[in-house]
């Protein structure tokens, strides 16, 4: 039903429409919205034209102004960049052994160091860099290929068994699975899961197996050789897990993690950075001949004048 009226009521003339005995009022819009909305038009209208709006293939219109968000983050981004150079220029020139002793530096780099592990190692090391199965833990005090500033950066230089680097840190276990027997493995599991204990490496039947098979990379006390990347079997951290069924199998498969280089992905200065940021997580070693980092190393107090009167730890990280 429909027949334009004016409400009884309100005296509002009617659209006609009626639902249910129900009149609609053609109520006209307020002028100050209808000014609002054609300002918004007109707005829109220029802000096309002015600013990056329209999807085109593979990018939108850039607008008359040629601006946009894009170019305002490269433009922040090359302002701290500019910023930090001399700082990053410093950081690539300096020498690792005495980079703790310039606070200023060093705290730069393990800030830097801490942006660059968030983005590039927390996915296989953990954001905490507590690690996983088969990742790992930087947090501890035990380190396969050492853990001073300059083994630290090398190996993130490089990586690990990968064929992209030449000067990769590399080594191999044997897949003994092809080598020993299965009751073998089984007598060669539990002695190795007995070695945290104080057991002896080349004790009994299992000892003289662990001579014959792992004590050349392993050490005849079973404490590694970092040369090769070896674990310290003695020391209750487990890479592959600690299970008879987790380590039977890496002596069967004998595994070899692959890391991969960053030197040419993130250059010389974020490289060095991030193993500053790395060591200073808690357990990295001081170079032999290099000065102790007191706790909290970074804002300490002010780089010594001359490095030859810091006394040296001659001992320092030669020992676990």
């Amino acid at each position: 039903m429909s027949g334009k009226r004016k409400d009884d009521v309100t005296g509002t003339e009617t659209t006609g429409h009626v639902w249910d005995g129900i009149e609609e009022l053609n109520n006209p819009l307020p002028r100050w919205w209808l000014w609002t909305f054609y300002a918004t038009v007109v707005f829109s209208l220029i802000y096309v034209v002015l600013y990056p709006a329209w999807p085109v293939v593979n990018r939108a219109t850039s607008g008359l102004l040629g601006w946009s968000t894009r170019g305002d983050v490269a433009a922040e981004i090359e302002a701290v960049d500019a910023s930090q150079a001399s700082l990053f220029a410093s950081l690539t020139e300096v020498d690792l052994r005495v980079l703790p002793r310039n606070e200023e530096l060093y705290g730069f780099a393990q800030q830097a160091g801490g942006a660059v592990f968030r983005n590039t190692c927390s996915q296989c090391h953990g954001s905490g860099a507590a690690g996983a199965l088969g990742y790992p833990n930087l947090l501890d005090d035990e380190w396969l290929w050492g853990g001073t500033l300059e083994d630290i950066a090398f190996t993130i230089r490089h990586g690990i068994r990968n064929d992209e680097d030449p000067d990769a840190r590399f080594s191999q276990m044997p897949a003994f699975g092809d080598i020993l027997e299965r009751d073998q493995i089984a007598l060669l599991t539990d002695h190795v899961l007995s070695l945290p204990g104080g057991a002896d490496p080349a004790a009994g039947e299992a000892g003289q197996l662990f001579l014959d098979n792992c004590a050349s990379c392993h050490g005849e006390n079973a404490q590694g050789d970092r040369t090769i990347g070896a674990p310290n079997l003695t020391d209750a951290i487990w890479l592959y897990g600690d299970t008879p069924e987790q380590v039977a199998s890496s002596i069967r498969r004998g595994p070899s993690g692959v890391m991969p280089p960053w030197g040419e992905r993130l250059g010389e200065a974020e490289v060095r950075a991030v193993a500053a940021y790395v060591h200073a997580l808690g357990g990295g070693e001081a170079q032999v001949g290099e000065a102790p980092v007191a706790e909290g190393a970074g804002a300490t107090g002010a780089e010594p004048s001359d490095p030859d009167e810091v006394p040296f730890a001659e001992e320092a990280g030669a020992t676990e």
